[in-house]
């Protein structure tokens, strides 16, 4: 059966890290302020910029704050947690200290009267065939225990070199084609008609791509709306301006509020 709410919040990419204090304060005062305020939230994926094993938490003063952030949240408001592709090994022990719930990538759920699909949104980028073959190795549970036992150190190295390399593609697509590039890092079509017509659904939400914004689609006969979620940013202004916000649904509807101006 679907869990109902009459309203919600939903978030992803916030990436929370150390080295983003001014994002990891608006992080910390958003569950202070906006999201006690509704019956749900939704974070779908990428709460932190990389997840090395719940392990790894007890040995960070930054993920052990963050943690008692989510556990007085979840006091209030039921917290739904979905894994993106940055923090994909965020395991039982963490979500049963913050009290958060996890949600299958996709899943179907409604809110204020409607239904909608949501997804962390890295599966639907078929496109980038490369991505989908890396993807489908590291979500093996047998290559998540092999790492997953391997010592604290040789995982956090590995994940900073998966940064770096991250990092240096993406600084190389910027050089190269723009619409080349958006087009493969971005969701198909093709890719979102099928997970909508899969869960009976025309209304399908999701991050990943960091292009914020509310798109009507159709293919054929078939027609959706679609809401995409911002990435959070207050820590780099020099290259992009400040942005955080959450798609917020109720009786008046779904909009976006902007949680750097708030």
């Amino acid at each position: 059966m679907i869990e109902q709410y009459s309203s919600a919040l939903l978030i992803s990419d916030i990436h929370l890290t150390p080295s983003m204090p001014l994002t990891a304060q608006r992080f910390f005062d958003f569950c202070e302020k906006e999201a006690p305020k509704v019956e749900a939230l939704y974070i779908l994926g990428d709460l932190f910029e990389y997840w090395v094993g719940d392990d790894a938490a007890s040995h960070s003063p930054f993920q052990q704050e963050i943690k008692r952030a989510i556990a007085n949240l979840s006091t209030k408001t039921k917290i739904y947690y979905m894994h993106g592709n940055r923090d994909f090994l965020l395991g039982h022990d963490f979500l049963k200290k913050t009290g958060m719930t996890l949600l299958h990538d996709p899943s179907l759920v409604e809110i204020a009267g409607n239904q909608y699909v949501l997804s962390h949104g890295d599966a639907l980028c078929t496109a980038d065939v490369g991505y989908q073959v890396f993807r489908a190795w590291v979500r093996k549970p047998w290559v998540q225990k092999l790492f997953l036992r391997m010592p604290l150190s040789w995982r956090r190295s590995i994940a900073q070199h998966l940064r770096n390399t991250s990092h240096i593609q993406y600084q190389r697509a910027n050089r190269n084609s723009y619409a080349n590039n958006y087009i493969k890092t971005n969701v198909t079509l093709e890719a979102c008609a099928n997970v909508l017509q899969k869960h009976a659904g025309n209304n399908l939400i999701h991050g990943h791509t960091h292009l914020p914004a509310h798109h009507d689609e159709n293919i054929g006969e078939q027609s959706w709306q679609r809401w995409v979620l911002s990435d959070w940013d207050l820590d780099h202004p020099e290259a992009l301006l400040p942005k955080a916000s959450a798609l917020s649904i109720d009786c008046n509807g779904v909009r976006y509020i902007d949680l750097v101006k708030n």
